[in-house]
């Protein structure tokens, strides 16, 4: 087994594995960061750039160069149900630099951060690099072991940052328990090409589902919002009622999703979480990211999020890291502690408050939710559901 050392090793290349590296590797830390895939090019991951991670783009240094990837700029989210469209966020009216989110491939965003990081001494991405389990001295983690194609590696360090996604495999290691929550839904993704000036509503309800479109240039990335554990109930309607709903909402839909979704390979499904674990840490280890909390696509806050704790974990641990210590466990608490708050919030706000916008069952019209009568009733709440949605209850400067 080959061995090597770090200061640091995070395991999982996402938006908090990838942040957390380029930022701990700008302290000076000596940093790895280990990706079980070969590249970031996965289809229907979440692609939202909030206006707060803008934020931590821009005092990097780095948001000339990274705005010149390919996106597009949402300034608002309307829903449209069948009592009629209503704006729910207007990000126009949250002030600052960047009132609106960025739709943006993840994979673009990931292989920015990545290129960013590697000016950077100190720091080391293995790729197809794949954490199976953690290295231990009595209660304490002291590092990973992972699988590569040269065979298995062991990396010790003084912390190792577990940013391996809702299924994360270095929790599971060290029995941290999770808190779950009733789901409200789950995702059926596809995509379907997009006219030159077409636009549409963000949001769109229908009987039994939810259809959201997001404008990707050359085609339409679309969710298809079932009930939560109904998928082999929707597939045994068949696939001509998913044409037909599609092409309820927007009838020029209907050629395209025909010609386009043939079997049920060309639907992905995304079976929706929401929980948390109870304690983000263990001697030696700290979870953020899907990690620490997994999140309801709905607004893609769960990527905003995941940001937010790489910041915040990197901001707090960073010195300690670099002056060749061990983040004690109360220190670790402490990241959790300033984290914890805005992932409750918004948990609730998606399990509870936003619960009746989704399909309960497949025979049923949402007409009117409760948040789209909120803000027909009170127009000033969607610049404070923007602000919730976009920038959220504690953001994170990177000092």
């Amino acid at each position: 087994m080959k061995t090597e050392t770090a200061r640091c090793v995070v395991v999982g290349g996402g938006p908090a594995g990838m942040m957390a590296g380029l930022l701990l590797a700008r302290q000076g830390v000596e940093v790895v960061v280990l990706e079980k895939h070969g590249d970031f090019l996965r289809d229907f991951r979440g692609d939202t750039v909030h206006p707060s991670t803008l934020r931590v783009i821009d005092e990097l240094g780095y948001l000339e160069e990274f705005l010149r990837i390919p996106h597009t700029k949402v300034t608002d989210i309307t829903v449209r149900t069948a009592a009629g469209p209503v704006t729910f966020a207007d990000f126009s009216r949250i002030g600052g630099p960047f009132p609106y989110i960025a739709f943006m491939p993840q994979w673009d965003v990931l292989d920015f951060l990545a290129r960013k990081a590697g000016e950077l001494p100190g720091f080391r991405l293995y790729q197809k690099a794949e954490g199976v389990s953690v290295i231990r001295e009595g209660d304490r983690v002291r590092g990973v072991r992972a699988d590569t194609p040269d065979g298995p590696l062991e990396i010790r360090s003084d912390l190792v940052l577990a940013a391996d996604g809702r299924h994360s495999t270095m929790r599971r290691a060290v029995g941290l328990p999770v808190s779950a929550s009733a789901a409200p839904m789950d995702v059926l993704w596809f995509r379907l090409p997009r006219e030159p000036a077409e636009t549409m509503s963000f949001l769109h309800t229908g009987r039994g589902f939810v259809l959201i479109t997001i404008d990707r240039g050359s085609y339409w990335q679309i969710a298809y919002v079932i009930p939560q554990g109904q998928y082999d109930a929707v597939r045994a309607e068949g696939l001509d009622r998913l044409r037909a709903d599609v092409a309820s909402v927007h009838p020029p839909f209907g050629d395209r999703v025909g010609r386009e979704i043939r079997d049920w390979d060309d639907v992905k499904l995304l079976s929706v979480r929401v929980d948390r674990l109870r304690t983000w840490y263990r001697p030696g280890l700290l979870c953020i990211g899907d990690a620490a909390h997994a999140m309801s696509p709905a607004g893609g806050v769960g990527i905003n999020l995941a940001v937010q704790d790489a910041v915040a974990a990197a901001r707090m641990l960073g010195p300690t890291l670099r002056a060749g210590r061990t983040p004690t466990p109360h220190e670790l608490a402490r990241v959790q502690r300033r984290r914890e708050l805005p992932v409750r919030a918004v948990q609730t706000a998606q399990v509870h408050m936003l619960a009746d916008l989704y399909p309960k069952d497949r025979r049923s019209t949402v007409e009117r939710p409760l948040a789209a009568r909120l803000v027909r009733r009170f127009p000033s709440l969607t610049r404070w559901t923007a602000r919730f949605i976009g920038v959220g209850l504690r953001p994170e400067h990177i000092a």
